[in-house]
Order: structure tokens, then sequence, then C-alpha cells
């Protein structure tokens, strides 16, 4: 199991005001939250380099570890290592919104905290195409499709190992990260990059990187 720690972050004011339409008005008081959770971002990440072992119609041994998706499988069909991980930010974005009694305050932070926390997990890819000479990287993450459930977070923590004592991010009962800005999933080899959006159906999500793939969708079986 191998830790990035510190990993540098830097959320852009102008992203934020363009992803969530902030007004010139409100500038000043963005600059002044961003500025504040930098202060207290404290991004890291652990990662460790697996091995398929096994491969069925519907899931893939992972190190001993069962995997129950028909994308997982689809994907790893020709892919021996892959890299699970878990991406955060810390607790400290997310105290600050909880300490502020101003919705608006709120909602800028959340915007900021999840900006954070993707920054740091494309340091976490850049880090690992570096490292294992890899030219292109795509990833999937519990709970992002419904063919890979949240409760698939149980075996990705499991095949990780002590999380919790390496960065410090826990599962609830009902299986979210503690501290909500985590992410977890595995990296894998892709001559072509794919993202989970390209199987999801939902027009409004605010959260899409990229377009509807009816085909691809149907193709999955997703």
């Amino acid at each position: 199991m191998a830790i990035l720690n510190p990993i540098p972050v830097r959320v852009d004011l102008h992203s934020i005001q363009k992803s969530a339409h902030v007004p010139a008005a409100e500038e000043e008081r963005l600059s002044a939250l961003l500025a504040a959770a930098h202060s207290v971002m404290a991004a890291k990440a652990v990662y460790r380099v697996s091995y398929i072992d096994s491969r069925h119609e519907d899931s893939v041994v992972i190190d001993g570890v069962l995997f129950r998706s028909r994308v997982l499988r689809k994907h790893f069909g020709k892919v021996e290592r892959v890299f699970p991980y878990v991406v955060t930010l810390g607790p400290g974005v997310e105290a600050l919104e909880k300490a502020s009694g101003d919705a608006v305050e709120k909602y800028y932070l959340d915007l900021i905290g999840n900006a954070g926390v993707i920054k740091a997990r494309e340091h976490l890819r850049n880090t690992l195409s570096k490292r294992y000479g890899l030219e292109g990287l795509s990833y999937l993450g519990p709970g992002q499709l419904k063919d890979w459930p949240l409760d698939e977070q149980q075996p990705l923590f499991s095949l990780l190992g002590e999380v919790e004592r390496a960065v410090g991010v826990r599962l609830s009962e009902s299986l979210l990260m503690i501290p909500r800005k985590s992410l977890s999933g595995i990296y894998f080899p892709t001559e072509i990059p794919f993202m989970a959006c390209q199987l999801c159906a939902r027009e409004s999500c605010p959260s899409r990187k990229a377009a509807y793939d009816e085909k691809l969708a149907k193709e999955y079986n997703a």
C-alpha cells in the first residue's frame, strides 16, 4: 500500500464562479472562502498495485477479493494490473461548512470541497501515470453506476487494508466515506478514455463529465 501525503491542491476561483454561475458581486466573498478552504485542506491518497486473479461472467477477483460488476469485468478483460485507491481532502473544509450559519457560504464551500478532492484525484492519476509508465488511465468508483453499487465499498476497503490508519478515511454504517470529501475507486489502463457518465442516462446530473452513450450502455448492458 502506497501513500501520497501531502497532495498539493489549488482550486481556481474562476472555475468555481463559472460552474456555480456566481455573480461578480459575490467574487470577494467567494475568494475569502476559497482562501479559508485552502488553509485547512489536507489532501492525501492511498493506493495499491493489484493484479487480476480471475474473471467470471459478471465479476472479477482482484488479489483474492471478489468484485461483482459486469462493467468492471468487461474493462478488466485484457487488464492484468489495476490501482484501487482512496483520496481525501481531510475534514477541514467540511468543518468550515458545518460551522457557517450562512446557506450560501455552505453551498460555496461544498463546491470548493468537491473541486478540491477531484484535484487531489487528478494528482494521483498523474502520479500513477509517471510511476508506472501509463499513457491512459480511467477509473470507476462504487456507487457511480447501478451495476457497481455502494455496497462494493466494503471489498474495496478490504483490498486496500488499513485505510483509516493510512489517510484517516473510514466507512459509515451506510457505507459512505468519512470525511465526506473523499473519493474511492479503481484506476485501470485504457487505450480509449472511459467515464462512468457514459453509461448513466440521468439528464440533470450536475457532476456529469461526459455525455451519455446509449450504444455503449447497451454494449455493457448497463
